[in-house]
């Protein structure tokens, strides 16, 4: 499944590309408007600013999520998807944001004060702060998708997200480097692509993918859920994106 997870990503990115590079000038513009813009007029705030943008950006990636699975689903996207999901899920990509601010100022003020102590008492506090952290951000990166494509109350989410987490493992922690790498390389093309945009249409699929184990699971009570039949749940998914080509990519009007 991720070998498939990967192309999947990778096609509706392609055939979505300005679309992503539309939502990446809009979290580029919120970057800018709380930012850059602040600190080159000398709007006093400080740090306040920083925050503001981070949890717009936030927001911003949690509403890009939601208007994606159009993307997703292989439709088109359109001004009226994320109009929509900006109204549905800019509340909820708030209190996402603060959660992982939130954690952010933990970490940061109480790792360094727990190694500055010293001690094995210290380190252990310091060491147990760090793997707890990066057990919330690994479950955490699910919730833009699970708003996404399972809406419901935000405690049912978060508990989804945990869910998946302690149920794929292995593959949370690929998405989770998965997504990095595509922030890494995004700075080649000044984060127009693939973006935040890129990384949340990857969650989404990554999300979509998984779901169609589940149905299969509740379909089929009873059965290993070590032997999920990759083979046959992707099928359809397979005719849909289709052979592709170099040529075809960059000349479809030529096949």
């Amino acid at each position: 499944m991720t070998g498939f997870f990967i192309k999947k990503a990778f096609f509706d990115g392609w055939d979505h590309l300005w679309g992503l590079v539309a939502l990446n000038l809009g979290s580029l513009a919120l970057l800018s408007a709380f930012v850059l813009v602040p600190s080159a007029l000398g709007i006093p705030g400080g740090w306040l600013w920083a925050v503001l943008g981070f949890l717009a950006l936030a927001a911003y990636h949690l509403v890009c999520s939601a208007a994606l699975r159009e993307a997703a689903e292989y439709r088109n996207l359109s001004v009226r998807a994320f109009r929509d999901a900006l109204r549905e899920h800019g509340a909820a990509g708030l209190a996402f944001g603060a959660v992982l601010a939130l954690l952010g100022v933990l970490f940061l003020t109480a790792v360094p004060f727990y190694l500055s102590r010293g001690g094995i008492l210290a380190w252990f506090a310091a060491g147990t702060l760090f793997w707890c952290s990066l057990i919330l951000l690994l479950a955490l990166q699910w919730f833009p998708a699970v708003r996404a494509l399972l809406p419901g109350p935000l405690r049912s989410s978060v508990r989804k997200c945990f869910l998946l987490l302690a149920d794929n493992l292995g593959f949370s922690v690929f998405l989770f480097l998965y997504t990095l790498a595509g922030l890494v390389l995004s700075v080649f093309s000044a984060f127009l692509a693939p973006g935040i945009a890129g990384a949340a249409l990857g969650t989404v699929d990554a999300l979509r993918l998984l779901l169609k184990k589940y149905d299969w699971l509740e379909a089929h009570p009873g059965t290993d859920r070590r032997r999920i039949p990759w083979e046959d749940l992707l099928e359809e998914e397979r005719e849909l994106i289709g052979k592709r080509t170099l040529k075809g990519m960059i000349f479809p009007w030529k096949e």
